[in-house]
């Protein structure tokens, strides 16, 4: 019975005599142990929890180390399978970045950056600030090849990873004029410059297999050669008045770079040969009566289209493996007219991405 009583006054001067232990460690304990059991002492703290943000407190190393890190943990933290993950990083980060023209000045233009590496086995994740943090290192650069492979090489070294990727998009402008009044206006073009490494070694090691790859978008007008040639017949046999459709449409062309330079405008001059009929930026009447005539001089279907492009891309040497991604977007149909066509390996493949023509 007595001890029954007893037992509970017991625990609670053990309980005191901790508390006291405990009070005494924190006003004698070094900073940096304090710190390394913080967690553990808000836990204690339980409901006094402070809820007012501390504007003035201050990170030193000794809390900076004490920070839980779950991406870098065991790989008995790896939840499902324990496997290599081909790409893991972040996507769509922007930043204003310069970009060469040919002959000229830098333009200074807003790109969304993405950074994957690879993650072997037995390894939880990955710090993806640290992508965002080493490409800075070279914001502040003119973009190019080489500044592209720095900074993948920075943050390959960073993460200790095999491969990695760097992709940037932006818009990049071009001045154009008019087919016949002499009037000029800015013409916009989506461009992606990438550069992959597979196969290399971590720490930062190259040795990989590197390929820089620029990907375009080039639109233009299609006027279709069935309903050309069926408009002409009925004015011709009825005297019917018959106008044959056309639609605005894109392509995609996607070539992989060779030692010798390759600038956006010399792609883009390549696209206006293969394919004349691009979209128009100042118009007056005498440039939309002249773009009409353009449409009729040049009559293409969607496979027209594909093959004018490789035709040039293929007698180009300072283009590589290519693909030409062609999307109609039909007035006629409700649908639209596809096409791919592909030159080597790098872009070859069996299946395609579904929302690979949505994306044009």
């Amino acid at each position: 019975m007595n001890m029954r009583i007893d037992a509970p006054q017991d625990e609670a001067n053990k309980a005191a005599d901790a508390l006291e232990t405990l009070k005494t460690w924190l006003e004698t304990a070094p900073k940096a142990e304090r710190a390394a059991r913080a967690a553990e002492l808000a836990a204690l703290r339980g409901t006094v929890l402070s809820r007012d943000y501390d504007s003035a407190f201050t990170v030193d190393a000794a809390y900076r180390d004490s920070l839980p890190d779950l991406q870098n943990g065991p790989a008995s933290l790896i939840r499902g399978q324990n496997r290599r993950i081909q790409h893991v990083g972040i996507s769509n980060f922007r930043l204003p970045l310069r970009h060469p023209t040919r002959g000229g000045a830098p333009l200074l233009l807003e790109t969304s950056v993405t950074g994957t590496v690879s993650l072997e086995a037995e390894k939880k994740g990955i710090n993806m600030s640290r992508i965002l943090r080493s490409f800075y290192a070279h914001a502040e650069k003119q973009m190019g090849r080489d500044v592209v492979e720095a900074a993948l090489d920075d943050y390959k070294r960073d993460l200790g990873s095999f491969d990695a990727r760097i992709a940037l998009r932006f818009s990049f402008p071009m001045q154009v004029a008019s087919l016949r009044s002499g009037l000029t206006g800015y013409q916009y073009y989506d461009v992606t410059l990438e550069l992959a490494e597979t196969g290399g070694q971590s720490g930062g090691q190259s040795g990989g297999q590197r390929t820089a790859a620029l990907h375009l978008d080039y639109v233009y007008s299609s006027t279709c050669p069935c309903s050309l040639e069926l408009s002409e017949h009925a004015r011709a046999s009825r005297g019917q008045l018959a106008t044959p459709h056309s639609q605005r449409s894109v392509a995609r062309l996607s070539v992989v770079l060779t030692e010798a330079p390759l600038a956006i405008e010399d792609l883009v001059e390549l696209c206006r040969v293969a394919v004349p009929t691009e979209t128009q930026v100042m118009v007056k009447r005498e440039d939309e009566q002249a773009f009409a005539e353009l449409n009729a001089a040049n009559p293409i279907f969607v496979e027209d289209a594909a093959r004018l492009f490789a035709e040039q891309l293929q007698a180009d040497p300072r283009v590589g493996d290519f693909r030409v991604v062609t999307s109609h977007k039909e007035s006629l149909h409700s649908h639209d007219a596809v096409s791919v066509l592909c030159e080597g390996e790098t872009f070859a493949a069996d299946t395609l991405d579904p929302r690979l023509f949505a994306a044009l």
